[in-house]
């Protein structure tokens, strides 16, 4: 999600009620956008110092408003071609709570999110092939008692 379009654009988005204003806001979105911008270059961006930049970053850090930094990587040229949201439903109800728990260390499985709507879940996933696709299904289902559906990535135009 981008930094400016997460509300916390002056109204006390950050944790324990402090407010992030405009200049915070740009050094997220200069950040999201390269994480490896220097600090010389985030300064020059917001027209202020590199020591005042520095501050504004750690703290940005230390409120976790900055979660981490990371490569993005290609993953077709990492080996893993084959995308695939997973929608999961429950078979009980009552062991809703621990199936993001439990796919968590699941290797090929990115990302879980909380939905709206009749699934619960919404996971995305990377593999090898068609085959180590059907064995990650195979193994959700003997990990938590579910249901899923399958939709295969085709192309991605782009992601934040």
């Amino acid at each position: 999600m981008s930094a400016s379009n997460n509300g916390a654009g002056g109204e006390g988005g950050g944790r324990g009620g402090a407010s992030i204003d405009a200049t915070d806001v740009l050094i997220l979105d200069l950040l999201e956008a390269d994480g490896r911008a220097t600090l010389s270059e985030l300064s020059e961006a917001a027209g202020l110092s590199v020591s005042a930049v520095q501050s504004r970053v750690q703290k940005l850090e230390r409120r976790g408003a900055i979660k981490g930094y990371r490569a993005v990587v290609d993953q077709e040229m990492r080996g893993l071609p084959i995308g695939a949201f997973v929608a999961v439903t429950p078979l009980d109800y009552s062991e809703e709570a621990s199936i993001p728990e439990k796919l968590e260390g699941i290797p090929g499985i990115l990302s879980c999110y909380s939905i709206a709507g009749a699934p619960s879940f919404m996971l995305v996933v990377r593999v090898a092939s068609p085959t180590k696709l059907e064995e990650l299904l195979n193994l959700i289902h003997r990990t938590v008692p579910v249901s899923t559906e399958t939709t295969m990535i085709l192309q991605t135009y782009f992601t934040r």
